[in-house]
């Protein structure tokens, strides 16, 4: 059996959290086609990257939390710590 994911238990309010995103991006979708006006959609845009920002840095902790400090205590963190510090970068770079 695989191990459960660092997130296992914020899967919930993960989920929730990505159905709102769902529906922010068909909200930005329809301010588009009914051509609303410009600073009104950046304004949400700036809104849902915020909120994949938030679900990103949960994703983030939990994964450090539960998957890196397990392969640490289990003298095997190095390759942990490496994708960490990857997933960081693809994180602050995006």
């Amino acid at each position: 059996m695989p191990a459960r994911p660092g997130y296992s238990d914020d899967k919930p309010k993960v989920l929730a959290r990505l159905r709102r995103i769902e529906g922010q991006v068909r909200g930005l979708h329809k301010m588009v086609e009914d051509e609303r006006y410009c600073i009104d959609v950046l304004t949400q845009v700036a809104a849902v990257k915020a909120a994949l920002e938030s679900v990103s840095l949960t994703l983030l902790e939990d994964h450090m939390q539960h998957c890196v400090a397990d392969a640490v205590r289990s003298g095997d963190g190095a390759e942990k710590v490496k994708e960490l510090s990857a997933a960081v970068h693809r994180l602050v770079r995006s």
